[in-house]
């Protein structure tokens, strides 16, 4: 039986597609399938036999078919959520419809005994809390900045009182509103008699502004470290706001101190891969210049210019190659 990668993601993916393409070069059988088009276009029968240990059965696309006992590594990207497929069904049907298909077709597709995942959906879960993210830095020497969280005002004034600058930043990105188009909420500046008691509603994260001289993205998969520093023309606070395109990156080799937390906060969650955030003090030669901000357990790095290396060494883990510990900074 071939060995079989499973690419779970949905149809439009720029960033699944490099890995695809970097798996096909290295002859691996992939299998493409978006969980969320379960119904008519995607069919599976999942056994578990008396005496067996390891489910077994197959997993039907309107192309493909696989055995999923032939399934040797599993490339969780972004698949369509289940309740996008049942939109259309009553309130009642459509959440009975979800928790089943998660349950059901997720569960198996979480539970396979032989395969390598990158990165198991219940790894990420537990990684996507930027408290529990920023602890784990702290825990593993790394600097943080001074950070508070808090719906109540008085403490966000103090908070604001006590540091030269102050930043908010959301926890999450900003939900699709009524007419399906999704926002953002950039880290921005706040001053405290801005403040007032509105922020009693929910939580909110405030954190010391580091005096930064620029931004690293540092995408680290299997023992490969990827860092680029990123720079805007107009120095923003936050460079995802501004056009990417006139984004100025340029590779930069992260301290092995540092390397060796990233490797050990990803292991501390059965993480391979991770995209972390830092803000860089001075010239980013010491450690001590690395103020870690945060780390997506499921992060962005197809538009990087090392967007082919970073491919190459998720199809080296997929396809059970072995990648050496090294820093491809530059």
């Amino acid at each position: 039986m071939a060995a079989v990668v499973l690419v779970l993601t949905a149809l439009e993916d720029v960033t699944a597609d490099r890995v695809v393409e970097a798996l096909n070069e290295r002859g691996a059988t992939v299998v493409r399938v978006d969980p969320g088009d379960v119904g008519p276009t995607l069919g599976f029968g999942f056994r578990l036999d008396r005496g067996g240990s390891a489910w077994g059965g197959r997993l039907r696309t309107a192309s493909r078919e696989v055995d999923v006992a032939a399934v040797t590594a599993v490339y969780c990207r972004r698949p369509t959520p289940y309740a996008t497929r049942f939109s259309r069904l009553p309130r009642q049907a459509r959440e009975f419809a979800v928790a089943e298909a998660r349950h059901g077709l997720g569960g198996v597709l979480h539970s396979l005994r032989r395969a390598q995942y990158v990165n198991h959906p219940a790894a990420v879960a537990r990684a996507d809390f930027k408290p529990t993210q920023l602890q784990r830095f702290a825990a593993l020497g790394l600097h943080v900045p001074a950070t508070l969280i808090t719906n109540d005002v008085d403490q966000a004034r103090k908070f604001a009182a006590e540091h030269e600058r102050v930043i908010y930043k959301s926890f999450r990105g900003l939900p699709e509103g009524e007419d399906g188009c999704a926002g953002a909420i950039w880290a921005q500046r706040i001053e405290a008699d801005a403040l007032d008691d509105s922020l009693s509603v929910t939580a909110h994260l405030f954190q010391a502004e580091i005096p930064k001289s620029g931004d690293v993205r540092v995408t680290v998969v299997g023992r490969r470290v990827f860092a680029q520093r990123i720079a805007t023309p107009e120095g923003a606070l936050d460079w995802r706001r501004g056009d990417w395109d006139r984004l100025v990156h340029t590779p930069v080799v992260v301290p092995k101190a540092v390397r060796a937390a990233l490797h050990s906060y990803l292991a501390s969650f059965g993480l391979v891969f991770g995209c972390f955030d830092f803000a860089l003090t001075g010239e980013g030669t010491a450690p001590e210049d690395w103020w870690a901000i945060e780390c997506n357990p499921n992060g962005q790095w197809g538009w990087l210019p090392d967007a082919p290396a970073i491919a190459a060494a998720f199809a080296d883990i997929l396809s059970g190659e072995e990648a050496e510990d090294r820093d491809d900074g530059k």
